[in-house]
Order: structure tokens, then sequence, then C-alpha cells
């Protein structure tokens, strides 16, 4: 935790009396949409490149994203003076794409989703020997991620349950057994979009369930194939793993913009999203909720505000 305390920002854990009262618990947002680049994936990149020998670095870095790790190994890499190669979906969010560039770092945009992305990267490393950074199924990666629990349970500590959107389950992973390693009493409860939900119907059956085709506007977590190395770790350390439709996560991004004037992308709004479909099946009293990030293509809004009226909607 100390070697990245000064590299990270220590993001703020908010309340609002009007969530509270709407799902009658005490919730606390921890805000990592105002991290670095954006995003909580700045901590586990930045703590992977930390352990990374001379020699490492100096045959570059390179990795595959849905945007926010592009982001957080880019800016990362640019620190060091190390040249970062990043594979993305061509669906990515322009904003993502372009923010990743201006950290300095290669884009190559390939394939519908992070899926192919990731196998024409994993094809790349092999011809030049760059170090591979995962976005997810890493160790290290995941140690980055866990300070954001460290950090919350320093900020409050009767937090009982921490709700956490998943895509691939580095953050999930990374929380979980830091937070357990605190309290083992904390509740650590996953979130996957519906349309999403490898790790989802992985976790809740004995066998690992890939999805063929993902569908959701909360790209950062639309991973059809849960991380070898994640996947036993949440089934050892997560206690639940709910989804969300992607109506209830627009209704999620559209309730932090007007109730706390903040702009998230889908997934950062994908454990809000839950705690509102989901309240009374959550028992807690002091409920974390992880903002993952806020890099959102501001041209989707009206689609969002679309489906979020939908939400809304009487059945």
């Amino acid at each position: 935790m100390k070697s990245l305390t000064p590299i990270v920002h220590r993001t703020p854990l908010l309340t609002s009396e009007t969530t509270n009262k709407l799902v009658g618990k005490n919730v606390y947002f921890k805000m990592e949409n105002q991290q670095k680049t954006g995003a909580f994936k700045f901590r586990g990149a930045s703590f992977k490149l930390m352990q990374l020998s001379k020699d490492e670095l100096n045959r570059g870095v390179i990795t595959a994203s849905a945007g926010n790790h592009a982001q957080g190994v880019a800016h990362a890499a640019s620190k060091l003076g190390v040249k970062a190669t990043i594979f993305m979906a061509e669906s990515t969010p322009h904003a993502k794409v372009n923010a990743t560039r201006n950290y300095g770092a290669t884009v190559v945009l390939t394939g519908e989703s992070f899926q192919e992305a990731y196998e024409a990267s994993l094809k790349q490393q092999m011809q030049t020997g760059a170090t591979y950074i995962h976005p997810f199924d890493d160790y290290d990666v995941m140690a980055g991620q866990g300070t954001i629990a460290m950090e919350m349970l320093r900020q409050e500590d009767r937090i009982d349950t921490i709700l956490v959107p998943i895509g691939g389950g580095g953050l999930i992973s990374g929380i979980a057994v830091a937070a357990k390693h605190v309290n083992r009493n904390i509740k650590v409860i996953g979130v996957q979009a519906s349309g999403a939900a490898a790790m989802y119907n992985s976790y809740h059956s004995d066998r690992v369930k890939n999805d063929k085709t993902v569908a959701t506007i909360a790209e950062g977590i639309a991973v059809k194939q849960p991380g070898k190395h994640t996947l036993p770790i949440i089934r050892e350390y997560v206690d639940d793993i709910i989804t969300v439709t992607d109506e209830e996560i627009a209704a999620g991004i559209v309730y932090m913009l007007e109730r706390n004037k903040t702009l998230v992308e889908g997934a950062g709004a994908a454990a809000l999203a839950a705690l509102f479909a989901h309240s009374k099946q959550i028992k807690s009293r002091h409920c974390g909720i992880i903002v993952s990030g806020g890099n959102m293509d501001i041209s989707t809004l009206s689609m969002v505000q679309q489906l979020a009226e939908r939400e809304h909607q009487p059945a």
C-alpha cells in the first residue's frame, strides 16, 4: 500500500441523505471515477509496473483493454518513460481511445469486443517480446485494486457490505481479499450486467461458463470469459454475485448525474444499480458502493436517458 500512496489519488468516500432514505441504509460511494485517468484501473496498472525489472520495462509493455485499463497502463508507463502498446475493441468509446493516445500509448483498434482485442494483443506480444500487463488476471494488478478496500475501511470503518462491479474479476478479487483481511465478516457482493454475465454464471455453477457474445451499455465490464486466476479467488472470497439490466444501469447513471452531480460510466453505475434493484435482499446497515469509473462517451447520454426512462415506466 505504501508504495502506491504517493502515486494514486485517495478518492473521496461520499454519502447522500437522499440515497440513504431511498434504500433504508447508510450508503458510501467510493468515487474511483475521480481517480487519475478517471477510473480505478490506474491503481492496478501502476502497482504492476512498479514490480517489473528494468529489463522488462525496457522491452515496453503491451495489453488489451475495454478502455480504462488502457489509460491506466498508458499513464503509468508514461510516468516511467516506458513504451506502451494497447489493443482495444473497435467499439471502444472515442473518449477512451483519445485519452489513451494522449498519454503517449500506441493504440491498435481491432475486433468487436475485449476478447478479440485480447487475442490480437497476445499474438503481438509473441512477436515483440514486450511485457504483458493483463487487465485483470494478474495477482499484482489485483493487489493494486485491493488498495481501494483498504482506503474505504480507513475512511469509514463501519462498512459491513461492499458492492463491486465485475468484468473479468480483477477489481472484486483485490477488494474481497483486502476487505476480508481487515474484517472477515464484511460481505462482498459482485455485480454484472445481465448481457455480460460470464462470471455470474460461472460463480453460480461448478463449471466455467463463457459468453459467446456480450451486449451491454457497460462496456467496461463486457468480458466474455472469467479470469483463470480471478474465478477461484472470487469463489472463495466473494459472498454473492447478482446481475442488473442495462435499464437499471442507465437509471443509475442518470441518478448520479441528477442527485450527486457526478458523471459515471455504465460499469461505474452498476453497483448502485444493484443496490436499487436488490435493496431488500442486501442486508446491510453501512453499504459501500464502488463507483469504478467515469470515462463515458458523452454522445451516448441521450440513449442512456431513454433506457433510464424505460426503467422508470410502470410495468
